[in-house]
């Protein structure tokens, strides 16, 4: 980090790109598959620079409240246009500042979800059925979600620069989308993505004469500042996704004074590999296995990072042929923290007793990579440290433990943390049902989303989906990150209405439904008829 004054990349703030008060401090971004830091540089913003956010947010808060829903709509309809204009321009930015391929991952991949994504909230949004409107005539009751009174601030991670990019990324979709403002806080991985996608959100709020406060961005704070930010009065939530020290660290400070934080953090995403699947298909399996391991290069957070089998011979073999696919040459890691957290959580693993099989060790080079590494464990290791021997890798590093019976399958089972996911893969004529049914059950509770004969680390945008889980995926077991209009309850309060007349109360609210597609629960009915 930088001590001189500078020119640094503009912040946003109440409307107005501006240079920071902090560029006494900044940061270049680093194109990890050279090692060599970018042009650009970011500032770090002072704790005065964030208060000014909060006090924008909480004028753009009351603001909204006038908004027309459909004018939000508008406004993240034209946020995806604008992100499809300048695609290729985004997905060359991204590619540099990651690592991550243009083609097919970025451009034709994430950058289409992104967009699809902001129109799914914007549909949610003109349609409204997600705030679950409420009405008692016999009482006078009426009530619905609606938004929190407070900026959303969000912090994106760095695996995903588009999809879960801090400003344009299902988080901020969805904030919005329940008619909040969002102080985006980028991830320093890809500072200069995260400034394209917000000029994006920046003319949208223009075009369609959005509050000024609606999007407003900055690059990088103190841990301090950071703390205080989530903690802050103003705030109205806070969606982080990211490690499980940065998020406690976060959500401590939050906790203590009452403030909602969601939480996306750890996730090991056992898959259970029965007998009768081997027998049937072992070398697909593995195929599979590694492909999913490896996308990203490993730096999912939906990666299988621990897989269980019954020792025998058949189960030996699938080792084996896992740990040839292992050897192939290491896709590039996002940054140069990746080495290290990589190297640490391999030397926990190791030092809870897990075999090292192939890899283990980071790859000289112009770039960073980290060896693809399996290890190996047995059922009776496992149970003797499970926590340590649950210690998520962010990388192409996957555990496989030998349980020496189904009884022992299922006591693994009883000490696995809370996931994301959780596959099994079993024999396609049901022998192998009746290991299913002793041991699914007891996974089922530990997971947010559970697949069959499938690997996890395809989430889709999809208003079934679930992409959440038991601490510590998430801090939350009944919400979704991923999934609209699911994800959007996140960001909503609980707002009644006590015998309130009736042009007083919000058009969600009133006898007539505002849209004519509107979900209401009507006196105990489910309709999208009028009061009456």
């Amino acid at each position: 980090m930088k001590e001189t004054p500078m020119l640094t990349e503009p912040i946003l703030i109440g409307g107005q790109w501006r240079q920071s008060a902090g560029s006494m401090k900044s940061f270049a971004a680093v194109d990890p598959s050279t090692k060599t830091p970018l042009a650009e540089a970011y500032p770090v913003s002072p704790w005065e620079e964030v208060e000014a956010a909060l006090a924008a947010g909480a004028e753009a808060a009351e603001a909204l409240r006038g908004v027309p829903r459909d004018d939000l709509a508008r406004f993240l309809e034209r946020f995806a246009d604008g992100i499809e204009a300048h695609a290729d321009t985004v997905a060359a930015l991204a590619h540099v500042e990651t690592g991550l391929a243009i083609e097919p991952r970025l451009r034709s991949s994430e950058l289409p979800r992104t967009t699809d994504q902001l129109r799914q909230a914007a549909a949610a949004a003109r349609e409204r059925s997600w705030c679950h409107a409420t009405i008692d005539t016999k009482r006078g009751l009426r009530s619905m979600l609606g938004p929190l009174g407070g900026p959303v601030v969000v912090f994106g991670p760095n695996n995903f620069p588009l999809a879960f990019n801090s400003v344009a990324g299902g988080d901020a979709a969805a904030a919005l989308a329940a008619g909040n403002p969002i102080i985006a806080k980028a991830n320093t991985g890809h500072p200069g993505t995260t400034k394209l996608l917000t000029e994006a959100a920046f003319e949208a709020m223009q075009a369609t004469g959005m509050p000024s406060g609606l999007v407003q961005l900055i690059y990088r704070t103190s841990h301090e500042a950071g703390a205080r930010l989530v903690s802050h009065p103003l705030v109205g939530a806070t969606g982080f996704t990211g490690s499980r020290g940065a998020g406690l660290q976060l959500k401590e400070a939050a906790d203590r004074v009452g403030k909602p934080i969601y939480l996306e953090m750890s996730s090991v995403n056992p898959v259970f590999v029965l007998p009768g699947a081997l027998e049937e298909r072992l070398e697909a399996i593995a195929d599979e296995l590694f492909a999913s391991c490896s996308l990203g290069t490993g730096q999912f957070c939906t990666k299988p990072g621990l897989t269980v089998v019954l020792a025998s011979e058949r189960s030996e073999a699938f080792l084996e042929a896992i740990a040839a696919r292992f050897q192939a040459p290491p896709g590039v890691l996002l940054g140069s923290t990746g080495l290290w957290t990589i190297g640490d959580a391999v030397r926990q693993l190791r030092d809870a007793g897990a075999h090292l099989v192939v890899g283990g060790a980071e790859v000289d080079g112009p770039s960073y990579r980290y060896a693809n590494t399996l290890l190996s464990v047995s059922g009776e290791q496992f149970l003797a440290q499970p926590e340590a021997l649950q210690t998520e890798a962010f990388g192409v590093v996957s555990l496989m433990v030998f349980a020496h019976d189904v009884p022992q399958m299922q006591a693994i089972a009883r000490r696995l943390e809370g996931n994301l996911t959780a596959s099994f893969y079993t024999h396609t004529d049901g022998t192998d049902d009746a290991i299913y049914d002793g041991v699914a059950p007891i996974v089922r509770g530990k997971v947010g989303r559970l697949l069959n004969d499938a690997m996890p680390t395809g989430v889709a945008v999809s208003p079934a989906m679930n992409h959440g889980g038991p601490f510590p995926a998430t801090g939350h077991p009944g919400f979704t990150a991923v999934g609209i209009p699911a994800s959007i309850l996140r960001f909503g309060a609980l707002h009644s209405y006590d015998r309130v007349r009736s042009h007083r109360l919000p058009p969600e609210l009133q006898d007539r439904n505002p849209t004519g597609r509107m979900w209401r629960l009507i006196d105990g009915a489910w309709t999208r008829d009028d009061v009456g």
